[in-house]
């Protein structure tokens, strides 16, 4: 492996801010009833605005124009984008089930032929992207590549896409409220997407991001689901995916919303990234004091304190001034938010040479663990 260097960073987040108060404006009431959930879910995750691509009933960008945007703000004339070799996207939230993600964020680039590569699933596709964009220019493959990470989750969580199940509960003489699981994440997720372009060599002037390693477990042979979309979980824990289901309950049961076990996602979350983060400390020598800033990505800062106390445990306690995170500004915006992350850190007026970045990224779908450990030079 040859070194590695994050050079360029960049964001794209639609529109304006979207404040706590405003949330119901874009997103809808179902049945024109405020959410039971949503002072709560407000309360616990601490944000206070998000970005939607949506506004007055209609998107106004699609998934793949959010990353293309952000990939094309990685390039000017000192690095041209017909350099680019190698796009790796990552995506929850597609417009379509085929073509791939990355063929449409290509696609809407107008590049010359370049390879690509899709990493669909939760948060931790935005590393799962960027380790695969890592290997191809460590390993000689590529010189120049960029991995990006976008969410357009506004849409799946419009109030017109539970209206039929609330309909339908009506029907049957009950409350026509959706299932804290499914309300839940209409106040959690945003919409935007973040880029990284990756060469071989740092930038002449100015600070790169040496990437020391990247190392993602997957926990999904010892737990059962917790997150999921276009599917229903049944009693045993097992799921059902959409098309094994009658198309008229798509809507009327809600299947294609995101759902999430909460009770699974507080037991698991925190302890099991907290299991991997101490085999790391091992296997690559880690320790407290060789990091300098260390970048969560929370979906709730709700489980801030019991992280705080869960790396005390494990003899990695990290002082308040090396966290760094963005989710109060910017919401959740899941395998984008490992980028928007670092780029906010990266043009900060923060960093200096030498410094040591820790990030890790959760993924609660059926609980996998990220981290990433960066130089700055």
């Amino acid at each position: 492996m040859r070194p590695v260097y994050i050079t360029r960073l960049s964001k794209f987040l639609p529109n304006d801010p979207v404040s706590n108060e405003e949330i119901e404006t874009v997103i809808g009431k179902v049945s024109e009833k405020s959410s039971r959930a949503q002072i709560a879910v407000l309360r616990n995750n601490g944000i206070k605005t998000r970005y939607y691509a949506f506004r007055d009933g209609k998107s106004t960008h699609s998934n793949a124009e959010l990353a293309a945007t952000a990939v094309q703000a990685l390039f000017d004339e000192e690095i041209p984008i017909e350099k680019l070799q190698l796009l790796s996207a990552s995506v929850s939230t597609p417009e379509q089930i085929l073509p791939s993600h990355a063929s449409m964020v290509h696609g809407l680039l107008k590049v010359p032929d370049v390879e690509i590569i899709t990493a669909t699933g939760a948060c931790c596709t935005g590393l799962q992207a960027l380790k695969y964009a890592f290997l191809s220019v460590g390993s000689g493959d590529k010189d120049i590549a960029v991995s990006c990470g976008s969410e357009r989750a506004s849409t799946w969580m419009h109030a017109s896409r539970f209206q039929a199940e609330a309909d339908s509960l009506e029907q049957l003489d009950k409350e026509p409220i959706i299932a804290f699981e499914k309300d839940f994440l209409r106040f959690m997720l945003s919409d935007g997407a973040g880029a990284a372009l990756l060469q071989d060599v740092p930038n002449k002037n100015g600070l790169s991001l040496q990437i020391e390693w990247i190392d993602i477990r997957s926990y999904a042979n010892e737990l059962e689901t917790c997150m999921y979309a276009g599917a229903v979980k049944n009693e045993d824990g097992s799921l059902t995916g959409w098309n094994d289901i009658n198309p008229a309950e798509w809507t009327a049961k809600s299947v294609f919303s995101f759902k999430q076990d909460t009770n699974m996602l507080r037991g698991n979350i925190i302890a099991r990234g907290g299991d991997f983060l101490n085999e790391l400390k091992e296997k690559y020598g880690l320790s407290a004091d060789k990091i300098d800033y260390f970048l969560p990505h929370l979906s709730s800062e709700y489980f801030k304190k019991e992280m705080v106390e869960y790396l005390e445990k494990i003899g990695m306690p990290l002082s308040p001034e090396k966290w760094f995170y963005n989710l109060t500004k910017v919401g959740n915006i899941g395998s984008a938010s490992a980028y928007v992350m670092l780029e906010e850190l990266f043009y900060s007026g923060k960093l200096k040479k030498g410094d040591h970045i820790l990030v890790m990224v959760p993924e609660s779908a059926r609980f996998t663990y990220g981290y990433m450990y960066l130089t700055v030079v």
